[in-house]
């Protein structure tokens, strides 16, 4: 990897002359400053973010800190995040938790620690705490509190239409997986979903599951399908959890969509590839990464904010694990 000494070898002047061209500090001749960009092109240099930063002091690092970039939602968002960000010319500093506050704490503190000017967090408000003494503009990404700027999907709207379509299709023994009780986004759903079963004329049961993971789904498939094994349709808390009861189904040798139903929520691109495709509830999951990114640039500018929170809609994606149904009118 090029050095700022390599740089000022290769255009023939002093390494205090680079680093002026670099922090556009102090007079360069015209014809010194184009050999030198012309050095930094040939040698591929790419200068220390945070020394620059420290040297300036005007940061150009944002910190994104997710729960698990395992899972393809996250990543999703992530891609979102950075997109708005590089066209601006901020680079992020990544960190994953894995939903434990004390990696979430060390994580902050190596973002404060690298003069990150922002901080985009797609980990749970309730460890808030880990937030309250930062004088850094954060924006919260999917799992939002009231007090915070956040930028999320309607959940609960959500939750509403995967049990709407579940008893518009035919289900009448309908199964909830109501994901982390933690995770305000889960929540949300399973009282969207909730809503609308308790008013049907349908029995429904709940099933608790600790993570969003798909290890942990398959860990409750086998239980649920012992404990009501006339279920004859399911409402996933995410897509993951749902490619884990699909499987499972499959292996008890279940038709699907004629013996059950399944809907999942996020719409992360696996969903389209599972066979049979699963019908999900999709999020808008890169422009909420858009969002959030363009929220915490205004936070970071001081512009006026016009909305604190930001809710973006979601929408049933029909395929192959829902039954056919004439539309509606």
């Amino acid at each position: 990897m090029a050095t700022i000494k390599d740089v000022a070898k290769e255009a023939g002047v002093s390494v205090a002359t680079v680093s002026r061209v670099l922090n556009e500090t102090g007079y360069v001749h015209e014809d010194t400053k184009k050999m030198v960009e012309a050095a930094i092109q040939k040698l591929n240099y790419s200068p220390n973010e945070v020394a620059r930063s420290l040297y300036k002091r005007e940061s150009r690092l944002i910190g994104l800190l997710l729960p698990d970039i395992t899972n393809p939602f996250f990543s999703e968002l992530a891609r979102g995040v950075e997109d708005v960000l590089q066209k601006q010319g901020f680079r992020l500093l990544f960190g994953n938790s894995d939903e434990d506050p004390e990696k979430e704490q060390a994580y902050i503190h190596t973002f404060i620690q690298n003069q990150v000017v922002g901080i985009v967090s797609a980990t749970n408000p309730a460890g808030k705490i880990n937030y309250e003494n930062i004088a850094i503009p954060t924006v919260f990404l999917d799992r939002a509190s009231d007090e915070e700027y956040a930028v999320y999907a309607d959940g609960r709207e959500g939750g509403r239409i995967a049990a709407h379509e579940m008893i518009r299709r035919g289900s009448k023994k309908i199964t909830i997986l109501k994901g982390p009780t933690y995770i305000r986004p889960a929540q949300d759903r399973f009282q969207g979903a909730l809503d609308v079963l308790a008013q049907a004329d349908v029995e429904f049961s709940v099933v608790k599951t600790d993570a969003f993971s798909y290890q942990e789904a398959q860990k409750r498939a086998k239980g649920m399908f012992d404990l009501y094994p006339d279920t004859d349709g399911i409402i996933a808390s995410n897509d993951l959890v749902a490619a884990a009861i699909l499987h499972e189904a499959l292996r008890l040798g279940k038709s699907i969509p004629d013996d059950i139903q399944l809907i999942g929520f996020d719409d992360i691109p696996l969903s389209s590839l599972l066979f049979p495709s699963l019908s999900t509830i999709k999020q808008p999951v890169y422009e909420m990464g858009k969002q959030a990114a363009q929220l915490l640039l205004k936070l970071i500018k001081k512009e006026t904010i016009s909305e604190q929170h930001i809710q973006l809609p979601v929408q049933f994606i029909e395929r192959q694990t829902t039954r056919k149904v004439e539309d509606d009118g």
